[in-house]
């Protein structure tokens, strides 16, 4: 294993298609490798069963996961109806069977619009959540139940895709903490069917697509053929993450003055506690600020780009 003095510095969001049958994690460490970097962190774990779209921070580009992990998603699913699981997908033992006989495209559709909007959800025993600082996964695994709280997540769009009953297809676009395999069981209540999740794929996160991502052996290819520049040339600028927020560009003192810490005052309206973007003269952006007071900013993270 390479220490952390003969790594480069790599700074910039790779976007990674990660495979099914794989780790956040594992994929995580496997670009971190074959981009030799220092320093790397994920935006949101996909199970080990998904696929799809992780966005994956290098470097300086780490400071900035939060507001990827804080944002919308999408994704396209396989449900399975007239069966349950212990975990809500594949992976799990059947826990029961009611079949899907007298369903069809519009009853399904109906279930749908009630699972649209602000919906409150029980997170599954099998997910990572920790409660009294301990995940619920190894709970689980020792044959232990415990209780949940609901959690409002929003779901802005649900619709079906295709249906071929047992299985049908659908794409959810939702808030962060949202669980397909919890909407999957919950529509599969609505049905009197039961239901579970087969299939799973984020599609998009934030501003950032899977059709731009990159699988990792297809990385590998690239650092064996083109090399470590050939490389570079895919990674997202960190400030892509954050096209959200608002934009000031500072004039080189008010940009020396934030670099060392220290408040400046705007001309700009925004509202207190605003989030915003920061650019010097020449264009280049270099860190995040935060109005603390009206008409007035500090800084909230600096990047050494």
């Amino acid at each position: 294993m390479r220490s952390n003095r003969s790594r480069d510095t790599v700074n910039g969001i790779l976007l990674v298609d990660k495979p099914v049958g794989q780790s956040s994690n594992r994929t995580l460490q496997e670009v971190k490798n074959i981009f030799n970097a220092k320093k790397a962190g994920h935006t949101g774990s996909l199970d080990v069963l998904a696929s799809g779209l992780l966005p994956v921070c290098l470097g300086e580009a780490t400071k900035i996961a939060q507001f990827l992990l804080d944002s919308d998603k999408v994704y396209e699913a396989e449900f399975t109806l007239g069966k349950t699981t212990s975990t809500g997908d594949c992976e799990g033992e059947e826990t029961g069977a009611a079949g899907t006989n007298g369903l069809d495209a519009r009853a399904v559709n109906e279930a749908i619009t009630k699972l649209t909007g602000d919906v409150l959800q029980v997170p599954p025993m099998y997910s990572a959540l920790k409660v009294n600082g301990e995940r619920l996964y190894r709970l689980a695994r020792k044959g232990l139940v415990v209780k949940r709280e609901n959690r409002p997540v929003k779901i802005y769009r649900f619709e079906m895709l295709d249906i071929d009953l047992p299985k049908i297809s659908v794409r959810v676009h939702c808030s962060k903490g949202t669980y397909i395999r919890v909407l999957a069981e919950d529509l599969g209540k609505l049905l009197n069917c039961g239901a579970f999740m087969s299939k799973l794929t984020r599609v998009s996160s934030a501003s950032f697509h899977l059709a731009d991502a990159y699988n990792p052996s297809a990385l590998e290819q690239i650092r064996i053929s083109d090399g470590s520049s050939a490389l570079k040339s895919l990674l997202v600028n960190v400030d892509a993450a954050l096209m959200h927020l608002p934009e000031v560009t500072l004039s080189s003192s008010d940009t020396r003055s934030v670099k060392f810490g220290q408040s400046v005052a705007l001309s700009e309206f925004f509202q207190v506690t605003e989030i915003i973007r920061l650019y010097d003269e020449s264009g280049d952006f270099f860190g995040i600020g935060e109005i603390k007071e009206v008409g007035r900013m500090r800084p909230k993270r600096l990047f050494n780009l």
